[in-house]
């Protein structure tokens, strides 16, 4: 269980790393930075979304 819990911060890191590499590379490399921008985008949705079902599963287990 604490090894997913890990795994769900790993989102926002790696989300924080695409953000960077999204606004060094905005002026050279457009695309580039639109996909880091998509990548970014999905690692923090991925936090958002597991972090959820980790608390659901929580819950159930609970019962």
């Amino acid at each position: 269980m604490k090894l997913l819990r890990i795994f769900q911060y790993a989102y926002i890191i790696f989300a924080a790393l695409f953000l960077w590499d999204a606004y060094t590379n905005w002026s050279i490399d457009r695309n580039r930075a639109y996909m880091s921008l998509f990548f970014a985008a999905l690692g923090i949705f991925m936090f958002f979304f597991r972090r959820r079902y980790a608390n659901k599963f929580k819950d159930r287990n609970k019962d």
